[in-house]
């Protein structure tokens, strides 16, 4: 099958369930679309947001409390909301990521030649009873390190092990400080770190952002050389783009109309339907690829109308104030993006 350009457009919105809303529980979609980016805590509400009917994020809260949503460093050396599975499995998969970035943060500094084995001992000695805040485990890995400082050697404790956020990071509207505090994910989650099943962590991608080439795959993942993965799975359809490039799928994922209608949706600074594509073509026109991202990250949150990317938004004392729209709207279209403000400030003001 060739995919037009517009198809593959309406076609990851469908399967991110952006072109109609569904009911299930969050956490389900959270598995769904193999975790939510979480590096700012506002954004996995957004995201369930637009894509379900209802959403009660006081529930989500306590699903992060009560350990059925992790925080965890994990795809592109990113934090995301996770299901404890994937939170104990796709860290250890992205462990290249944060090896690549040992390399060149410069927020570690010098503290990447620290002995790795001697430091993975120290943190586990640290931890030994119990979680700690951030700065509670640097100022004591310090202490066994004192080249260093506890700043550098926070950033190190959070490359070389697979540690949790936990609450109240990341939970809605928290009472008093939300600074971090970590644990192991394995002691966190109750489950071992383990090996994932690189091959059906490419179908859920293709389930939930497909059909897509294998650089795709590695945008959204960090991971580099899939192609020979992809190639080796017999199972995958083949399909084209417009300019001929080959693009995997699963069988039986569902493909969209081009004609379908995308309605007016607003999302959070690092919402993945941005992020896991090599071109960031998929709801970007290539004039404005470069309105959302700044030199230090998302300039602002996004909108989309119309399935594409028309312009930032931000929240200011709990309202949506639109900062840019790169056109004009038709009178259906801002009635659409109007009815999605409403339902966005309602949820800001629970």
């Amino acid at each position: 099958m060739r995919f037009s350009r517009l198809r593959l457009n309406r076609t990851l919105l469908l399967r991110q369930h952006l072109l109609e809303r569904v009911t299930m529980p969050p956490a389900d979609l959270v598995g769904h679309l193999v975790g939510l980016q979480a590096q700012e805590p506002l954004s996995p509400y957004l995201s369930l947001a637009a894509r379900l009917t209802d959403l009660d994020p006081y529930a989500v809260s306590a699903a992060i409390e009560d350990r059925s949503l992790v925080r965890v460093l994990s795809l592109r050396d990113t934090v995301h909301l996770h299901r404890p599975a994937d939170a104990v499995t796709l860290p250890v998969w992205a462990a290249p990521v944060r090896e690549r970035e040992m390399k060149v943060s410069q927020t570690i500094g010098e503290a990447r030649t620290v002995d790795r084995e001697a430091f993975r001992a120290a943190v586990r000695d640290v931890l030994a009873d119990g979680p700690l805040p951030q700065r509670q485990l640097g100022a004591a890995l310090a202490e066994r390190f004192p080249e260093h400082t506890a700043t550098q050697l926070g950033g190190v404790a959070r490359l070389l092990a697979v540690l949790a956020q936990l609450p109240p990071r990341g939970c809605w509207k928290p009472a008093g400080s939300t600074a971090v505090a970590y644990d192991f994910a394995a002691r966190w989650t109750g489950l071992a770190l383990a090996e994932p099943d690189v091959a059906e962590i490419v179908r859920r991608y293709l389930r939930a952002y497909g059909p897509a080439t294998a650089s795709d795959v590695t945008t959204w993942s960090g991971i580099t050389r899939l192609g020979p993965v992809l190639k080796a799975m017999t199972d995958l359809e083949v399909h084209e783009d417009e300019d001929g490039k080959p693009l995997y799928d699963v069988g039986g994922a569902p493909v969209a109309d081009e004609d379908r209608p995308a309605p007016a949706r607003l999302l959070g600074s690092y919402d993945n339907l941005w992020l896991s594509h090599a071109a960031r073509d998929r709801v970007t026109a290539a004039e404005h690829r470069g309105l959302w991202m700044g030199v230090n990250g998302a300039q602002a949150m996004s909108v989309y109308v119309d399935g594409w990317l028309a312009g930032l938004w931000r929240v200011e004392e709990g309202r949506v104030v639109l900062v840019r729209m790169v056109r004009d709207l038709s009178r259906s279209e801002q009635a659409e993006l109007d009815a999605e403000i409403g339902r966005t400030e309602a949820l800001l003001a629970r």
